[in-house]
């Protein structure tokens, strides 16, 4: 290889002492090449036998709601196939991607970078308070995020890419939030809200885990407005041309009729 690619790929002595610079990008490529064989290999063994092998999927928290939506009926269709799903930071995919130890990551798209990897724009996301309904001094169908910033906040800790941008907002609005109880688990999240007296601000997705609100309010946030892409990035083919034909935005919201989230919209819909 170091013939014909004319560069020194291993740093040589008595003993191997590791890959020269040039070397850890030709490894980098290599991994790729292999993946993209497989890859050909898993599309001629689909066009005999159906589709098969292993997904490994990486989702960052606040996207597992809806990560079933997906999943769901591309493992009904591809009923060989076995899929892995892991709750993981922005950061992790991003890393995940680029050692090949993800097929998949379903992650924000217009914050951090993400490189040598296909994209496919899912749905917007857009944030809600959520307390409980005696908290409120009135009845309101928007909040601002000043204002939300009052509240006793249970929210994701600061190494998740959500809660980077919830600060991001605060701040637009001139508030400082101090969170009262952190964490990286969305059930924990809900089970303080549930069974304590905290509010949060979480992505509109999260209601589709709820059945009723109840004794809760979902007031959406604005002043400012906010919204941020969500979408897949993938070194597999198959997956993302399966997304691609899925409207997330509109089964989102036949969702929330089902579960007669009709009241939650913001101005201007």
């Amino acid at each position: 290889m170091e013939e014909s690619l004319g560069v020194l790929l291993v740093e040589r002595g008595l003993r191997f002492r590791g890959l020269t610079p040039e070397g850890e990008k030709a490894l980098e490529w290599a991994q790729h090449v292999i993946t993209d064989y497989d890859g050909l290999q898993q599309s001629l063994a689909q066009m005999r036998t159906g589709l098969g092998g292993q997904l490994r999927i990486g989702a960052i928290p606040v996207t597992l709601p809806v990560v079933s939506l997906l999943t769901v009926p591309f493992t009904a269709k591809h009923q060989h196939v076995r899929t892995t799903i892991r709750s993981l930071p922005s950061v992790e995919i991003q890393r995940g991607m680029e050692d090949i130890s993800l097929d998949v990551g379903v992650t924000y798209l217009d914050n951090e970078p993400l490189v040598r990897v296909r994209r496919l724009r899912l749905f917007t996301e857009r944030y809600i308070l959520i307390t409980k309904r005696r908290r409120l001094r009135k009845k309101c169908e928007t909040i601002s995020w000043a204002e939300a910033a009052t509240f006793p906040l249970c929210l994701l800790t600061p190494d998740m890419q959500n809660r980077r941008i919830l600060d991001m907002h605060f701040r637009e609005a001139g508030a400082k939030v101090q969170a009262l109880v952190e964490t990286n688990s969305m059930i924990t999240l809900w089970s303080h809200l549930r069974f304590g007296d905290s509010a949060t601000v979480v992505p509109h997705t999260f209601l589709l885990l709820v059945d009723r609100l109840d004794e809760f309010a979902a007031i959406p946030l604005v002043e400012p407005a906010a919204s941020h892409a969500v979408g897949v990035v993938a070194v597999t083919r198959a997956f993302l041309d399966f997304a691609g034909k899925a409207n997330l935005n509109s089964e989102i919201t036949r969702r929330f009729h089902q579960l007669g989230l009709v009241g939650v919209h913001w101005p201007n819909d």
